[in-house]
């Protein structure tokens, strides 16, 4: 666990961080992101020390880490930079191997490390381990640069932008590979990024700064659906959640209030209720508004011979739902598998809460993209 403590920066009578109270826990992809000068990059360097505090305390594990050997913290806390930092005069190899060779590791045992990380990061070692950075593309040069933050298996990696530099393609690659690695290896990664869309594709948690202030810090999801006014809000863009399909939910989508019917009423009773409500079919529930079944027109007609039935009785008991919480994607493919216009929505309890139909998805994402 890495902890800020009321830590505060200042350069030359200017404040960088302003009492910053922060607490990234073990495995988790933390994401420090807002505007140049907002103290995510100075925030990041205290951590490994080439940044001190004005005041407070970072502990990591509960250790204060300026009581810590400088040389000592850093051998132990990944690196990545945009700049990657490869050595040009030595191969990859050799790159791979600084700190183990460093920390007195054998010739054999960093070998077999610095095959096994490149390896990892997608390079073939027979391939690149003799080459030179120079002789590397700027993707490969940064999986290299990943690959040599892991070498000695540290629990904490730093990545300061390391992927603004590289074209839109190599980065949504390796943004894919540093994720899996992630969720594989279980470090405690903190990301700078200026990227929202980098910060939300990657993050378990999002850290917003403001001018050396902490603004909003909250899961990707709960800053897209409930950004705070102002500088947030202005900063994710405000729809940005209507991007994001994975993170829009039925009840997000829902139309509200659903015209519903007792299974006690006619089939007679029924077609005045879906004349006055122009539709075409009910939503049958009991009293508590759990959802029992669907009449249609279809099953009006059929049955109008018998005006006094109880459309209970002809009601379709095999019913498609979805729940409130699940993602708009399966809403969607739900729909498009069973052919239909239309879904209820229901909790876990089986409480109707709304309605999703296409024509009102369509209203929905029309007022909110265009």
């Amino acid at each position: 666990m890495i902890e800020f403590k009321n830590v505060t920066k200042t350069f030359k009578n200017t404040a960088v961080l302003k009492n910053i109270n922060l607490t990234i826990n073990d495995g988790e992809f933390l994401i420090l992101i807002g505007p140049s000068g907002c103290g995510k990059t100075t925030s990041l360097k205290m951590i490994n020390k080439l940044i001190t505090p004005s005041s407070g305390n970072i502990l990591i594990n509960g250790e204060d880490i300026m009581k810590k050997n400088t040389i000592e913290l850093r051998r132990n806390i990944g690196y990545v930079i945009q700049q990657t930092g490869l050595f040009p005069h030595m191969t990859i190899g050799e790159n791979i191997e600084l700190v183990p060779f460093l920390n007195k590791w054998t010739f054999e045992e960093r070998r077999k490390k610095s095959k096994e990380l490149l390896d990892l990061v997608g390079l073939e070692p027979d391939k690149y381990i003799d080459r030179f950075p120079d002789e590397l593309s700027g993707g490969q040069q940064q999986r290299v640069g990943v690959a040599r933050a892991l070498a000695v298996n540290p629990d904490i990696i730093l990545m300061d932008e390391p992927f603004s530099a590289l074209d839109p393609i190599t980065r949504n690659t390796l943004q894919e590979e540093v994720f899996k690695l992630q969720q594989d290896l279980k470090k405690t990664i903190v990301f700078v990024t200026h990227d929202m869309d980098e910060a939300i594709k990657l993050g378990d948690r999002i850290c917003i700064m403001k001018d050396g202030d902490i603004v909003q810090f909250d899961t990707p999801e709960q800053i897209l659906r409930n950004p705070q006014k102002g500088f947030v809000e202005g900063f994710i863009g405000a729809n940005r959640l209507w991007n994001q399909p994975e993170f829009i939910k039925a009840e997000d989508i829902m139309i509200k209030s659903p015209i519903t019917s007792s299974p006690n009423r006619t089939v007679l009773q029924a077609i005045g209720i879906m004349q006055s409500s122009k539709v075409d079919s009910l939503l049958i529930v009991d009293n508590d508004n759990k959802l029992q079944g669907i009449v249609t027109s279809k099953d009006i007609r059929e049955n109008m011979i018998n005006p006094s039935l109880k459309i209970g009785s002809i009601m379709s008991k095999e019913l498609i739902y979805v729940y409130n919480d699940e993602s708009i994607c399966l809403v969607l493919k739900k729909m498009n598998n069973h052919g239909v216009g239309y879904i209820p929505v229901v909790d876990k309890f089986g409480v109707l809460k709304g309605l999703v139909t296409k024509s009102s998805l369509i209203t929905l994402f029309e007022e909110k993209l265009f």
